[in-house]
């Protein structure tokens, strides 16, 4: 019993630690010192064993563990990759759930562009939001895409609408450097955002940017993209598209840049407004470096091309257009609206712009402004130029567009002095007068108004022809109270004056506010026989395709002055440059003809003149109004005029005036008697009183005019003052027998 008590003791220790059945496994009597024996052997190895057995299992561990590492790596890699593809999925679905059906999807239209031509088919200005046309990509220089895709995008042709590789490395770069230095986007990634979404940097915006991006590479060529950006792109200093840059900042078309030039254009993407040569040009420069030796390394260009294109001048853009006939530009665009309404497509618009006139007129201004502007204190110039059927031929609205775009020749409204004076005198002659008709220069009181002129001195007897070509102001302002304001007013409206005039005696020193467009399209029909001359600037208004919209209709303009009138005012205005006023006016081999006009304080100066071809009115002073110092329209006005129209007539074979046969009277009898009128008011003036003694030299041009407050005294009272008390007789007592 004993034995077995111990057997069973045993059996469990065996049990345990070899974890085999009872019915497999029985321990006898004499296996006791066995059994013990082998129990303790399994229980516990030996410390040797254990020592192989650990060192071995170490060396396991060890190499299991580097494997297991990498395995385990690859494993959560797998995992995470495609969780995050799911993830992905799911933006992409999400993001492009919120847009619209791909099968709406169409590229915008681009902003309509306005391409202003002079009459020589030259290009004015483009106008519009992108300020410039479109052009194909042959129709570009071919350095414009070569350095826009060296420097923005160097695998546009290889990717499928975003790159792997350009992101990565720009990835790397910007983690290298610790800033943003460089950006993924390719130009279908960028052309997608400029066309469809808005600027913020969102994942949602940057979502549907890729999506966009894809949708273009499957819909249109690399060249179609490339062009569509290359025309909407921005380029700053408000131009969009490689036409408009290209003329803002080189004043040339794309399709004439050089290397040089393609390579600041494509600089500029980077930050449009910052590098703009017109801001910075020393950065637009530095700038275009970077992109001339990426085109290098693209093999765009050779090592010879860069050097020729790095020794040439820097671009200076100024800070705006420059350029006179961008004042052309803006008379086209503010009139636009008015004859075709909203603007929905592309336009062409022919003008009657001469290209060659404008640049003579903004030089001959420009010159005269530098050389005497400063010792003048005339700031300011203006100038606008028109044929006999009152088309615009060139304009110049100031001294320097870039400076100040107000156009001071169609815009502002300045009294014309003694320059409206030919309106007085054309309006007595039709009511009988004639330029031989006589009258007295000497004091005049209307009301209690007392014009004087230029320099408070009198001459006597003068014939309206001579007192006109020193524009004597007391023989205006009789005329005008002869035949009165309203006819006077009556006969501006009719040759085209538009301007609200004051009816009153003053009127006949030019008091009321004109523009000078019309002030010298109302000397036209002096011009041209007597025919209304409406100024205008647009002749055609097509679109893109050549459909005509609009096309003016002044071919066949009304008579407006009987052709004896304008014979008698030509030879009248040629005195005031042959011996009058104007004599600055002058051109060499020309018959002109025209008239100063000053303002009171020398505010304004003008001159308005014509010959048989052209009629060109000019002005100066300044914008603020400031008094120059003693300018008359005789001086800085009449020599540019002179400068000018000498200029415009080179070549041109010399043609007299309308009725004058080219001398400087006009085609009457010389002999002819004053109508019997005339013969009645001299007798009449000769009676009030005026004496040789009171008789002077005068050589007129400022008004002196003050405004009549009290009502006309018709028609005025002339002659030296009486002394207070004694009743003057008027010429209407006399009349009226009183």
């Amino acid at each position: 019993m004993a034995a077995n008590r111990k057997s069973q003791r045993i059996e469990p220790s065996f049990q345990g630690s070899g974890g085999r059945d009872d019915d497999d496994f029985h321990v006898g009597a004499g296996d006791r010192v066995a059994g013990s024996g082998g129990r303790k052997g399994r229980g516990k190895p030996p410390k040797a064993e254990r020592s192989r057995r650990g060192a071995r299992g170490r060396r396991q561990a060890s190499g299991g563990g580097i494997f297991g590492l990498f395995r385990r790596l690859f494993y959560w890699c797998v995992v995470l990759g495609i969780w995050g593809a799911i993830g992905v999925g799911g933006l992409v679905l999400y993001y492009g759930a919120r847009m619209p059906s791909a099968t709406s999807w169409s590229i915008p239209d681009r902003p309509p562009n306005i391409k202003i031509l002079a009459v020589s088919g030259d290009a004015i200005a483009n106008r519009g939001l992108t300020g410039g046309e479109a052009l194909s990509l042959e129709n570009m220089s071919p350095y414009i895409p070569q350095a826009v895709i060296a420097i923005e995008d160097r695998r546009f042709y290889s990717h499928f609408g975003i790159d792997p590789l350009g992101l990565a490395r720009a990835m790397l770069t910007n983690v290298t450097t610790g800033r943003m230095v460089q950006g993924g986007s390719t130009l279908t990634q960028q052309l997608a955002k400029n066309m469809f979404l808005s600027p913020e940097r969102t994942l949602e915006r940057k979502v549907q940017e890729v999506l966009l991006a894809f949708w273009l590479e499957h819909k249109y060529s690399k060249d179609q993209i490339l062009a569509m950006y290359l025309n909407r792109v921005f380029f700053g200093s408000n131009s969009y598209g490689v036409e408009a840059a290209s003329r803002r900042y080189f004043n040339k078309s794309a399709r004439d840049v050089n290397l040089g030039e393609a390579a600041l254009l494509a600089g500029l993407l980077k930050a449009p407004s910052r590098l703009s040569p017109a801001r910075d040009p020393e950065a637009a420069e530095a700038r275009a470096q970077v992109v001339l030796g990426a085109m290098r390394e693209e093999g765009f260009v050779t090592d010879t091309e860069i050097k020729t294109a790095m020794s040439q001048t820097p671009a200076r853009a100024k800070s705006y257009w420059s350029g006179a006939q961008h004042y052309a530009a803006d008379m086209v665009m503010a009139q636009l609206p008015g004859m075709i309404g909203d603007i929905t497509e592309d336009l062409v618009i022919d003008t009657t712009i001469d290209l060659d006139l404008e640049k003579k007129a903004d030089e001959a201004l420009t010159t005269l402004l530098d050389k005497e502007g400063a010792k003048s204190a005339a700031s300011q110039a203006a100038l606008v130029s028109i044929d006999g059927t009152g088309a615009i031929r060139a304009l110049v609205g100031g001294r320097d567009y870039a400076e100040s775009q107000f156009d001071r020749a169609s815009k502002a409204k300045r009294q014309p002095g003694s320059a409206f004076k030919p309106f007085v005198y054309t309006a007595a002659l039709e009511a009988g007068r004639s330029p031989l008709s006589v009258r007295n220069d000497a004091p005049v009181r209307i009301g209690k108004w007392t014009p004087e002129n230029y320099d408070q001195k009198y001459r006597g007897e003068v014939t309206l022809s001579s007192a006109l070509a020193n524009s004597l102001n007391t023989i205006a302002a009789q005329l005008v109270m002869e035949v009165g304001p309203d006819e006077v007013i009556k006969l501006a409206r009719r040759l085209g004056i538009e301007s609200e005039l004051q009816s009153n005696a003053s009127i006949a020193l030019g008091t009321s506010e004109v523009t000078l467009v019309e002030l010298t399209a109302a000397y036209a029909p002096f011009m041209n026989g007597g025919y209304k001359a409406t100024p205008h600037i647009i002749r055609r208004i097509s679109t893109a395709e050549g459909r005509v919209l609009y096309e003016n209709t002044y071919d066949n303009p009304p008579r407006v002055l009987e052709p004896n009138i304008v014979s008698m005012m030509n030879g009248m205005m040629m005195r005031v440059i042959t011996e009058g006023t104007g004599k600055n006016a002058r051109i060499p081999g020309w018959p002109a003809a025209g008239k100063s006009g000053t303002t009171q304080s020398f505010r304004d100066a003008l001159f308005v003149g014509y010959t048989s071809n052209l009629t060109t009115g000019v002005w100066f002073g300044n914008d603020d109004g400031k008094s120059m110092k003693k300018v008359t329209g005789g001086g800085l006005p009449a020599k540019a005029f002179s400068s000018f129209m000498t200029a415009a007539h080179v070549g041109l074979s010399p043609s007299p005036l309308f009725g004058t046969a080219g001398g400087d009277q006009p085609v009457v009898d010389a002999t002819e008697p004053a109508p019997e009128g005339d013969q009645l008011f001299d007798i009449i003036s000769r009676t009030l009183g005026t004496d040789g003694d009171n008789t002077r030299d005068v050589a007129a041009e400022q008004t002196g005019a003050v405004p009549l407050d009290d009502g006309l005294v018709p028609p005025a009272d002339v002659g030296e003052q009486r002394q207070t008390g004694t009743r003057r007789t008027t010429l209407l007592d006399v009349l009226l027998g009183g």
